[in-house]
C-alpha cells in the first residue's frame, strides 16, 4: 500500500473512532424551572421547622452573667456550630447532647429535660427557664448537629452533607453537590423521607417551576436526593460497551497496516 493511502486509511479510521465516541458520549441541555403559560410568580411551599427527635445530636451553648459558672453547662463549647457556618460534607456528627428514646436530655445540675417534638426556639425557652435557678439572666442556643442529607446518583458531587443551619431547600442542595451531571434526569428527582417510622418516596420535577411548591421543596433532616441517570445514558453506555471494543480492533489492524 502506498504512503497517501495509507495516511487516507489511517485518517480514515481515527474520523471514524471520533464519530462513535462523540455518538456514545452526546450531552443534552435542559433548562430547569420552566414556567407554563406567561406566570410570573409561583407558590413557594410552606418553609420546614425541624422538631427534635429521639436520637438527634444537640449543641446546647449556655452564656450568662458569670462567664464561669456558665462554663459548667457547656462541656460541648468547643464543637459548637456556628450560625454562619458553610454546609460541608462529613461524615460524623460533633460531640453533643444525645436525644434518648423519651425525647429526654441530661443537662449537668439540671437532670433529664424534655426536648423531644420541640423546635429549638421551644428547647431553648424551657432549658434557659430551668436554668434561671442556678445562672443570672442567662442565655442558650440550641442547634442540631446532626442535620444532614444525603444525595446520591448523577450530581458532580455525592455524598452525605452535614447542614449547620438546619435549612436547606432541594435547588440548594442540588447546587451544593456540583449540579446535575448532563446525563441526569431532570424530571424525575426521587426524595426519600423518614415518615412516621416509614420510607416516603416522592419525585419532583426540576425543569417546571412548580418544584417551588413542592412538599420536598424543603428537604428535611435525613432525606436522601436520588437522582436517576436518563434513559440516554444507559443506552449511551450499553452503546459505547458494544462499539469501543469495535472501535479498538479496526485501529489496531490500520496500524498493523501502517506500518507494513
Amino acid at each position: 500500500m502506498s504512503t497517501k493511502k495509507k495516511e487516507s486509511f489511517f485518517s480514515l479510521i481515527v474520523l471514524l473512532g471520533v464519530m462513535i465516541l462523540s455518538s456514545c458520549f452526546n450531552e443534552k441541555k435542559i433548562t430547569y424551572f420552566q414556567r407554563s403559560g406567561s406566570k410570573d410568580t409561583v407558590a413557594i411551599a410552606r418553609e420546614y421547622v425541624p422538631k427534635i427527635q429521639p436520637g438527634d445530636l444537640l449543641s446546647i451553648y449556655v452564656n450568662s452573667l458569670s462567664p464561669e459558672a456558665s462554663s459548667f453547662f457547656n462541656p460541648y463549647s468547643s464543637s459548637r456550630e456556628t450560625p454562619d457556618a458553610t454546609p460541608s460534607l462529613s461524615q460524623s456528627a460533633a460531640p453533643g447532647y444525645l436525644v434518648d428514646g423519651s425525647g429526654n436530655i441530661t443537662l449537668p445540675l439540671v437532670g433529664s429535660v424534655a426536648v423531644g417534638s420541640l423546635t429549638t426556639n421551644e428547647a431553648t425557652g424551657i432549658i434557659r427557664k430551668k436554668l434561671e435557678f442556678y445562672l443570672k439572666e442567662p442565655t442558650v442556643t440550641v442547634r442540631f448537629l446532626n442535620f444532614r442529607i444525603s444525595i446520591l446518583g448523577e450530581v458532580s458531587k455525592p455524598g452525605i452533607y452535614v447542614i449547620p443551619n438546619e435549612r436547606i431547600t432541594l435547588p440548594e442542595a442540588i447546587t451544593l453537590a456540583g449540579d446535575l451531571t448532563p446525563f441526569a434526569k431532570q424530571n424525575s428527582i426521587e426524595i426519600i423521607r423518614d415518615v412516621n417510622n416509614k420510607k416516603e418516596f416522592g419525585e419532583v420535577d426540576f425543569t417546571k417551576s412548580d418544584v417551588f411548591s413542592s412538599p420536598y421543596y424543603y428537604l428535611h433532616s435525613n432525606d436522601i436526593v436520588y437522582v436517576k441517570a436518563s434513559k440516554g445514558k444507559i443506552a449511551q453506555t450499553d452503546l459505547a460497551l458494544r462499539l469501543i471494543p469495535i472501535m479498538v480492533s479496526i485501529i489496531t489492524v490500520g496500524v498493523l497496516i501502517f506500518r507494513k
